[in-house]
């Protein structure tokens, strides 16, 4: 099922960006499909952003036009490019990855949180 480590969270100002990185490892990347989810406090975690192994990529709308999920296969590597930060955008990020339906393999998460 593979490891998945998060990196990239801090401290931001609104309006601000951040880059999350997923390093993967002991699976095939290039075959899984992958997710970044956020859990707020006190709420349900949420899909943020998701893209294939063939790349079809889907937003939240929350995050459209704001968020950029993309991947390195060669590097083992998801990324979402954060820009436009807003306060609601506080919470610790999750990866996820998944091949073929199979059971659902998560990080730890890395808090991101927006505040002045």
């Amino acid at each position: 099922q593979g490891e998945f480590v998060e990196s990239g969270g801090g401290l931001v100002q609104p309006g601000g960006s951040l880059r999350l990185s997923c390093s993967a490892s002991g699976i095939i990347f290039s075959i899984y499909n992958m997710g970044w989810y956020r859990q707020a406090p006190g709420k349900q975690r949420e899909l943020v952003a998701s893209i294939t192994s063939g790349r079809n990529i889907n937003y939240a709308d929350s995050v459209k036009g704001r968020f950029t999920i993309s991947r390195d296969n060669a590097k083992y590597t998801v990324y979402l490019q954060m820009n436009s930060l807003k306060p609601e955008d506080t919470a610790v990020y999750y990866c996820k990855g998944n091949y073929g339906g199979g059971i659902d393999s998560w990080g730890k998460g890395t808090l991101v949180t927006v505040s002045s």
